[in-house]
């Protein structure tokens, strides 16, 4: 925390809804895709190391984790920025273990939904991060200070 000043320290960093509702829908397709899994509506193609079972106890965790940042966010938390940075990249982080995992033994379908949301989450993350940046900016042009 050191060479921050007292303004940066307790203006929290404002995060738009709509980064929220973005959020919501990632976690709800993570919702979907573990119940799929999870049912055993996958095809019967999958090899190892793929398994459809473990893929949708990981899309739920993913998930209900994506969840609690899109909330902070929506509540206007004070610790909404700092909740969806890092839900987003926990995220980010499982997508791109579940493709590896996906493009050795998955379905088409599979490293399909991998392949349209991994971008989707690295959007919501720059937009994030754009968000933080600006507000520190901000902070340090109305004390004099240099970024």
């Amino acid at each position: 925390m050191e060479g921050m000043n007292t303004l940066e320290r307790r203006q929290p960093r404002h995060v738009d809804r709509r980064v929220g509702m973005l959020m919501v829908f990632e976690a709800a397709t993570l919702a979907v895709a573990a119940a799929v899994h999870l049912a055993g509506y996958t095809p019967a193609g999958s090899k190892p190391p793929f398994e459809a079972s473990h893929a949708g106890v990981a899309e739920a965790i993913i998930g209900v984790v994506l969840a609690y940042g899109a909330i902070a966010v929506l509540r206007s938390s004070s610790r909404a920025w700092a909740a969806a940075v890092a839900t987003t990249s926990f995220a980010i982080l499982g997508f791109v273990v579940g493709l590896t995992i996906t493009t050795q033994g998955g379905d088409v379908p599979d490293v399909a939904y991998h392949v349209i949301m991994l971008p989707i989450l690295i959007f919501s993350l720059i937009v994030l991060a754009r968000t933080g940046r600006g507000e520190i900016s901000r902070g340090l042009r109305k004390t004099g200070q240099k970024a």
